[in-house]
């Protein structure tokens, strides 16, 4: 499997479990107050963004429509400002961004020679 796969399966397993850990919650307020799953979330944010600087430039060319350093750019503001982080601009991005970032990344493994 080359880092390509690995990385890419890897962010595709980090949303599947932000996903889950926040599939309870109806509003940015309820996730925010459910701790344990905001927090878990939160590393999966870093794991995420961790990856696409595993990714090959090849990749991140070829696939110039995903917002690469926005999703480096957030992993760090979540790395770094962690209590700084907007519950609602959070929940924002999992509910309208991830599906279409999951969906580009499963598109990129099913179509591309990795």
């Amino acid at each position: 499997m080359s880092n390509d796969s690995l990385a890419l399966l890897t962010i595709i397993e980090s949303i599947d479990k932000i996903y889950l850990y926040s599939n309870s919650s109806k509003t940015a307020d309820d996730f925010y107050h459910d701790t344990k799953s905001f927090d878990a979330c939160m590393i999966h944010f870093i794991n995420i963004g961790e990856m696409t600087t595993r990714l090959s430039d090849n990749i991140k060319e070829s696939y110039s429509n995903i917002p690469w350093k926005d999703i480096k750019d957030f992993r760090n503001l979540v790395s770094h400002n962690y209590f700084g982080i907007d519950a609602d601009e959070l929940w924002d991005i999992i509910t309208n961004h991830l599906p279409r970032l999951k969906t580009s990344i499963s598109n990129i493994l099913q179509n591309y020679e990795l």
